[in-house]
């Protein structure tokens, strides 16, 4: 009868048949009593059998495991609120999709403020990424601990690799109160100064307020408003007209230039363009006779004028070229009280 039986070591299964007694051999024993082999001494042989299968376990994971990532606080203390920096550092294979946390990441009694991190270098086959958070905390507890995953890419799937724990502990501001203690207390009524601060709806509804009120001032006394300052423009300017139409008139006399007469005659011409708005100053003098349906003061002045001008004809006496400077001069003063009435009114 024969039995099958498999080797300590995962060896081969046989059939053996002496006495109809089952023997078990593994291959370690077989590889021992090949022939040709230098042969161990029995004694050296039986530890090997009693202790092999413990030390092949050993020696098949006997691999280094990779260093897991490291995060450390750069302070051993800090106060609440108070920004401290986190360093979180990992060695790695050069070909290894690293992502670090951001600002997104759960940071357990510390808040996020910023960070500023490093770009990998790779030196002697080891990569290194490194990244500094600028954390605060509020939290009240003497000790705190942190712990922030690095994210491992691997094609589709993801690997979260936890770093070593890093642990601060809060320097307190003032002492700790025993248990069922009250703590001293300090007065201090002391003012202490405050900015003033620019106060926008306030100043919003005073500027819609004034607004509506010089709206509403528009409305009711803009026309008055509007023609006295008209009336204003055209004194002004008549006053303006009588002091330099005086002085081509004595620039003349005392000269006899027909350039002093011509300048006199274009500035009355301008000065009723601008008080009348209307174009007499492109005009011919008949054209400017029949505008002003045909007055006597300007059809005699014109006349006078255009003969001394175009025709050269001095008098003896200045009588006539006085005469046309004065007619010119009273019909500008009629028509600005013509305008300066339809304005008061």
């Amino acid at each position: 009868m024969s039995r099958s039986l498999s080797g300590c070591f995962g060896g081969a299964t046989f059939v053996r048949a002496v006495d109809r007694t089952p023997v078990t051999e593994s291959r370690f024993e077989r590889h021992l009593d090949q022939p040709g082999r230098r042969h161990i001494p029995i004694s050296l042989k039986r530890v090997l059998l009693l202790f092999g299968p413990l030390l092949l376990p050993l020696l098949a994971g006997g691999q280094a495991t990779p260093d897991p990532p490291r995060g450390r606080f750069l302070r051993p203390t800090t106060r609440v609120g108070e920004i401290i920096e986190y360093e979180l550092s990992y060695r790695h294979e050069p070909g290894l999709n690293v992502i670090f946390p951001d600002s997104t990441a759960n940071y357990a009694l510390f808040e996020y403020v910023g960070k500023k991190y490093q770009p990998t270098r790779t030196r002697q086959g080891i990569s290194l990424d490194r990244t500094i958070y600028r954390l605060r905390t509020f939290s009240l507890d003497s000790v705190q601990r942190l712990q922030l995953p690095v994210t491992i890419l691997r094609g589709r799937d993801t690997l979260l690799l936890p770093s070593t724990a890093a642990v601060v502990t809060l320097k307190r501001a003032a002492p700790q109160a025993a248990a069922g203690a009250t703590p001293a207390l300090r007065q201090n009524t002391v003012l202490l100064p405050v900015e003033p601060a620019f106060n926008y709806p306030y100043w919003l509804a005073g500027a819609a307020l004034l607004l509506l009120v010089l709206g509403g001032a528009a409305l009711a006394f803009g026309r008055r408003w509007r023609q006295r300052y008209q009336l204003y423009k055209v004194r002004k300017n008549h006053v303006y007209f009588l002091a330099q139409y005086a002085r081509h008139v004595e620039r003349f006399t005392l000269s006899r230039s027909l350039t002093n007469m011509e300048r006199a005659i274009t500035l009355w011409k301008n000065y009723l363009t601008n008080l009348e708005n209307n174009t007499i100053s492109s005009l011919t003098t008949r054209e400017i006779v029949a505008h002003y349906q045909n007055d006597a003061d300007v059809r005699l002045a014109l006349r006078l004028a255009d003969r001394v001008i175009y025709g050269n004809q001095f008098s003896e006496d200045d009588t006539e070229t006085d005469l046309a400077f004065d007619l010119l001069r009273s019909f500008a003063e009629r028509r600005f009280e013509l305008v300066r009435q339809r304005l008061e009114n």
